[in-house]
């Protein structure tokens, strides 16, 4: 009589074919780790060809008593996909990478959730489009899906919010194999363009950490391509000066992204010289000025202001302004000078902002350090008047630990980041040197990573930065502040008030009545743990 886990391995394969069922041990270990750490691993995984199978394989998966873990690119640190039961089936979306339409007619766009935010530039890039929030550090790999799910931020989000705010529809299966639509497509002859007609389910589903469905298609606003952009950068010679002008730049509107960085940061941001890279840069550089030797003098001075233009004790702030014309770009530019120069900053050489607007989805090599360290981010979203005073206690909790960190080695740098005009989102990254996990092994370019020798386990600074994390979550959840890839790491469902903890709860039984959807993710109580 054949075994449970054989009959269901079966009825995957005959469902999806069989290369879309994974079971060899070296692809079960990556797809149950993440950047941080490693889960249990996984009984099998599923990477589906074609999206309209997946309420199908989740039946069956339900049907035969495991849990359902869905991934997108696996860029996330928070344990966000990571199996943590015994039975566990990871669900890899990476393989639903196709962009169904583009409609400039209607100014949508429609993609499977394994589309990357570097696949959807390359597409629209041709055609004088753009999403208005069109991507994020990892979007090489990161996937539209996995942002959806995790409260994807950064290019544009000065302007126009998190992917959130772009997300017209999604289709979602359900733990109980159901396909759900949202927004006007949810309705008889409805098309997924408007999202609020009667209460917003697409909001629902968004930042879930993949504990309510599996999002299998999106549908996203597009926007034409601004014809004008211009960056600038400046120096600060103390945090506070930085934050208030990062605040006042934000609150004004008058960029795409405003950023800044620590000194630590911006040290490491400017280190270990590529030269490929830079010829690159500039290559792109002079290929986005409409004059060929503007194009040329601007890339030439990116690639010659070297990494050296920067005091190792200095602040940096960091802005892009985009318009339909360069008069438009200047007004915005010298509005935000003039902000600038009231909180004491001074301006350098834009090399920071114009290479990343340049190249926007580089390879990710960034995963490991310059020197083959690791890092694990954590993120908190404060209103602008609370900014320094969370700056100020994770400092503390930082300096509460300065000796055990000087002892094993574990830095820490600080990234500021605009939201729209009503949001500061802070992230401090706390970087060590220990073993890689699979990830750290996969994703950077083979040339990178030959260049890198791989540190001895270190788990004495593993359990450092464990204890750290925890502390900086905690003072987090006591400051009432949001959070991006909540996962399995920040407080949600405990954080929340009381009524408001009944509907959410009441929403996660309807729609996963045995909690079989990434049990654990966002604090859900786990009703079924097999």
């Amino acid at each position: 009589m054949q075994n449970p886990h054989q009959a269901l391995l079966n009825k995957l394969q005959n469902l999806l074919g069989q290369d879309a069922v994974l079971t060899d041990e070296s692809a079960l270990k990556r797809l149950s780790s993440d950047v941080y750490s490693t889960g249990t691993q996984a009984s099998l995984a599923i990477s589906p060809r074609q999206h309209e199978l997946i309420p199908q394989a989740v039946r069956l998966i339900a049907d035969h008593g495991y849990c359902i873990f869905p991934r997108g690119g696996g860029m996330s640190y928070t344990s966000g996909y990571l199996p943590n039961c015994d039975n566990a089936v990871v669900v890899d979306m990476s393989h639903l990478n196709k962009i169904v339409e583009v409609n400039p007619q209607d100014m949508t766009i429609t993609v499977e959730a394994g589309v990357t935010w570097q696949q959807i530039y390359e597409e629209l890039e041709p055609r004088k489009l753009r999403l208005p929030f069109f991507g994020t550090f990892s979007g090489t790999k990161a996937t539209v899906g996995g942002g959806m799910s995790n409260g994807a931020l950064f290019m544009g989000t000065a302007r126009y919010g998190t992917g959130a705010e772009i997300v017209l529809g999604l289709e979602v299966v359900s733990a109980t194999g159901q396909l759900i639509k949202t927004g006007q497509a949810g309705f008889n002859n409805g098309k997924a363009f408007y999202r609020t007609n009667g209460p917003d389910l697409t909001g629902v589903f968004l930042h879930d950490a993949g504990a309510l469905g599996i999002k299998t298609k999106v549908t996203l606003r597009m926007m034409h391509k601004p014809s004008a952009e211009a960056c600038a950068s400046f120096i600060f010679a103390n945090n506070e000066d930085c934050v208030k002008a990062m605040s006042e730049i934000a609150r004004s509107g008058r960029t795409e992204e405003v950023y800044a960085l620590d000194p630590e940061a911006t040290r490491r941001s400017l280190d270990a010289p590529d030269l490929r890279r830079d010829v690159k840069r500039l290559f792109n550089v002079v290929k986005k000025q409409g004059s060929l030797i503007r194009g040329l003098r601007d890339g030439f001075a990116l690639v010659g202001a070297g990494r050296k233009f920067v005091a190792d004790d200095s602040f940096t702030l960091h802005i892009v302004c985009a318009a339909n014309s360069n008069e438009s770009v200047e007004e915005d530019l010298l509005a935000c000078r003039k902000l600038i120069a009231v909180h004491n900053g001074g301006e350098i050489t834009n090399s920071m902002p114009k290479a990343a607007r340049a190249n926007p989805f580089e390879p990710l090599n960034g995963i490991l350090g310059s020197k083959g360290d690791r890092w694990a981010a954590l993120n908190a979203k404060v209103t602008h008047s609370d900014a320094l005073t969370l700056i100020d206690a994770t400092d503390k909790i930082l300096q509460s630990h300065a000796q055990a960190m000087r002892t094993h080695n574990v830095a820490c740098t600080q990234l500021y980041i605009g939201i729209s005009n009503h949001a500061f989102s802070f992230e401090p990254v706390l970087r060590w040197f220990d073993e890689w996990l699979p990830l750290h092994r996969d994703t950077p370019e083979p040339a990178y990573l030959a260049s890198l020798t791989e540190p001895a386990a270190n788990p004495a600074a593993r359990e450092l930065v464990d204890q750290i994390r925890q502390e900086i979550v905690d003072l987090f959840a006591d400051f009432g502040a949001a959070s991006n890839q909540l996962g399995k790491t920040y407080h949600y469902f405990s954080s929340l008030e009381p009524a408001t903890a009944a509907l959410v709860g009441g929403l996660k039984k309807q729609l996963d009545p045995d909690g079989i959807m990434n049990p654990g993710a966002l604090e859900f109580p786990v009703t079924n743990n097999r």
